[in-house]
């Protein structure tokens, strides 16, 4: 939701003092203020519920003072997992610390950086205001956007509830989604996002949403299904980084090194297929697979596989530069790879055509495809992509958008979605019998 913000603004006063919040989401990057939640009146008046520049968790309102805040010592720094936030607002209770209830996956928070619980009684009349206007990723008067994903977005106008309302523990112990929370909504609650990119509310009392800038983006990856991304924290500093739209798009520009990004995903068993448009790429630039071991400091094909952009031709890179494997790919082509981790192979692609007369579903004889058996690197650890470059010798620029599954290439949907194995995931082109995308449910199969 970089840039991108919703937004409503309500026709009757709801309550002040008593009200619960509960959402979903998925942090894109880390640092500087984020805004979750905003009801918006002017600099001076407004409430917000944020993520700090220290990524810690901030739910407050401002009156040119802070008449309450409330801040977790709880540092949100994983960019790869789903957390699920919920707020009781119970001022009226007579204990001080249960004013304010601050849930996190089931668990309520008890340890604070800041502690100023609201006054008995005390709210804010910017919260549930007919002067207000509720904002959701954004604050009316900054560019504090949220980047990152939000999904299951309820508000209850009237009533605390706890996070029991919302969610539940399964059997091995995950907290997981109620899709269908038994609550009363109140004049002004509210269910959005319910159903991928949905603002009509879910709750019955057609409190819709608009978006009030940007573009609200649908992915496949939710709560219920995490899909891989890259990996903005397990990067090489000497080089420069851009990461976007959801951290599934990389660009790597430098003057001359190597290294990589890794996806947040690794596997060691089952069969694995997943996507890349090539933006731009310099000459050595490398796409394939590496040790989850393996420092982000040296180049994909060090220490895994990969195929590497050269003058001419693209060649195979498993410790060793060689063989020429068809010309390079050009811009906007998108690559395919399949990895068969159960028979130790691995296949490359482009534009739905398997290099090498690759065939993914030939089983142990790999036909087409590298056999990793005999690399201890590879065999002995989880395997996760590669996305970089050997620029020793010059600068350059690589930049690609995977495609793990969420059926996008940055914000550009598939042109149209092959076929899939146990319908996990939307890509460009069919997936091989028996494989499955990189994601929590693909690896549960």
């Amino acid at each position: 939701m970089a840039n991108t913000y919703l937004q409503r603004t309500p026709t009757t006063n709801g309550s002040f003092v008593t009200n619960t919040w509960s959402f979903w989401l998925k942090r894109a990057s880390l640092g500087g203020d984020q805004i979750l939640w905003s009801s918006y009146v002017t600099p001076t008046n407004n409430f917000n519920i944020k993520f700090t520049s220290g990524d810690k968790f901030q739910f407050g309102y401002y009156a040119g003072i802070w008449d309450f805040q409330v801040v977790t010592n709880r540092l949100f720094k994983d960019t790869s997992a789903w957390y699920n936030i919920v707020i009781a607002q119970d001022a009226s209770d007579s204990t001080s610390t249960d004013r304010l209830k601050i849930y996190v996956n089931g668990v309520r928070e008890t340890s604070f950086a800041i502690t100023n619980f609201p006054d008995l009684n005390e709210g804010s009349n910017t919260i549930n205001a007919t002067n207000s206007t509720t904002i959701l990723g954004q604050s009316g008067n900054s560019s504090e956007y949220f980047n990152g994903s939000m999904s299951h977005i309820n508000f209850v106008d009237g009533t605390a509830y706890d996070a029991t309302a919302f969610g539940e523990y399964d059997a091995n112990g995950v907290w997981k989604i109620k899709t269908s929370p038994s609550v009363t909504y109140g004049t002004n609650g509210f269910f959005i996002l319910k159903d991928g990119n949905s603002v009509t509310d879910q709750s019955g009392n057609s409190n819709n949403f608009t978006v009030g800038g940007g573009t609200l983006t649908k992915t496949e990856d939710n709560p219920s299904n995490v899909f891989a991304t890259l990996n903005p924290l397990d990067i090489d500093t000497a080089l420069s980084y851009t990461f976007a739209k959801g951290n599934t798009d990389v660009t790597i520009a430098e003057s001359g090194g190597e290294g990589m990004s890794k996806a947040t995903l690794g596997v060691s068993s089952g069969k694995y297929y997943f996507e890349c448009k090539l933006v731009s790429s310099s000459v050595h630039g490398r796409f394939g697979v590496v040790s989850t071991a393996t420092p982000s400091t040296v180049n994909p094909g060090e220490f895994g596989i990969a195929w590497q952009m050269n003058d001419a031709t693209m060649q195979l890179v498993n410790s060793v530069v060689s063989g020429s494997w068809g010309s390079n790919p050009s811009n906007n082509d998108i690559l395919m790879f399949a990895l068969d981790c159960d028979n130790q192979a691995f296949y490359f692609g482009v534009n739905g055509t398997w290099r090498n007369s690759g065939n993914p579903t030939s089983g142990a004889s790999r036909t087409g495809g590298v056999n990793y058996s005999g690399q201890s690197t590879l065999t002995s650890d989880f395997l996760t992509v590669g996305f970089g470059g050997n620029f020793f010798g010059g600068g350059g620029v690589q930049q690609g958008q995977y495609n793990f599954g969420n059926g996008y290439f940055g914000t550009t949907a598939v042109a149209s979605a092959g076929t899939n194995a146990s319908g996990i995931g939307i890509f460009e082109y069919d997936v091989p019998t028996g494989y499955t995308a990189l994601s929590t449910k693909g690896l549960n199969l």
